[in-house]
């Protein structure tokens, strides 16, 4: 019996959901074998899940897998499971962590992928020079005992911006509303975006240069009379150009940039000098998927 203040509770204590893994390793891995080099530049993030109760209660590890173990696992796979898609190489993680922890009954690996593009020289992208790009590739691949695997895949702190062909009027308006209408104003967002895959024998390269493509193609291609709109267009877009794509949802910050009054100055702003502010923003999030 436990007492506390407001009352008396019975009942023992028990261990409720817990995993325990290890995150923030970084690895870079350089394809050397041929001329022109390929370059991996990864933060992983492995997560286990199982029969971890002894550990918890009674202090017994002698089950448990070092979280050391975990990043060193990291490195050495790389070493041939490193060669194509992170997904993959989450799948091949999420395989070994199963199959090593004598209790893991899940594994969850998460990766981000930073952009590294080739250094442009007399038109050329160069065999071994590179310059950081700008967004960040994402994966997550999740496996249980029973054969289950999911993948997703998603990206991440990738800033975008058109000058016109935006606009925010006919909003409802209450007494605290001062924002006048407008038909032309700069949209800027940093994309944010998660996606998840029906299978996971599948080209997960051109699915993630596709899906990225086509956000970046219906982003441009219309009026957008608000950022839900826009939202919803590139769900829609996505998932009706990549079947392989089950649902996606996206975030997306209104990076404001205000129009600068000139006029206190005695000169005009047509539409030329704006205040980009950070905060506050608004903030527009949103899941398109298929109907079921």
């Amino acid at each position: 019996m436990t007492e506390a203040a407001g009352g008396t509770r019975t009942g023992r204590m028990v261990l409720g959901q817990n995993n325990y893994g290890k995150a923030g390793v970084r690895i870079v891995k350089v394809r050397r074998d041929t001329e022109r080099h390929e370059l991996w530049d990864l933060d992983v993030a492995v997560a286990l899940e199982g029969d971890f109760k002894a550990a918890h209660v009674s202090g017994d590890n002698s089950k448990l897998l070092a979280t050391d173990t975990m990043r060193n696992t990291v490195y050495a796979l790389a070493k041939d499971h490193l060669t194509g898609s992170i997904e993959e190489f989450g799948l091949a993680l999420v395989d070994h962590f199963l199959e090593a922890g004598p209790t893991v009954e899940r594994a969850r690996v998460n990766i981000t992928q930073f952009p590294w593009d080739r250094i442009e020289v007399d038109g050329r992208g160069h065999e071994h020079s590179f310059v950081r790009g700008s967004g960040e590739r994402k994966a997550k691949v999740v496996g249980g005992e029973g054969g289950e695997r999911r993948v997703g895949a998603g990206l991440d702190n990738l800033l975008v911006m058109k000058t016109t062909a935006s606009g925010w009027e006919g909003f409802f308006r209450d007494r605290f509303t001062t924002l006048p209408d407008t038909n032309d104003r700069i949209l800027a967002t940093i994309v944010t975006a998660d996606w998840s895959y029906g299978g996971v024998g599948l080209d997960f390269d051109r699915l993630w240069g596709g899906v990225q493509d086509q956000i970046f193609a219906t982003f441009t291609d219309h009026f957008s009379p608000s950022v839900q709109n826009t939202l919803y267009r590139i769900g829609e877009a996505v998932l009706e150009a990549y079947p392989d794509v089950e649902k996606i949802r996206l975030s997306f910050p209104n990076k404001h940039h205000i129009p600068y009054d000139l006029s206190r100055f005695g000169m005009e702003n047509e539409g030329e000098i704006f205040w980009a502010t950070n905060e506050p923003y608004g903030l527009i999030e949103g899941t398109v998927e298929r109907e079921h």
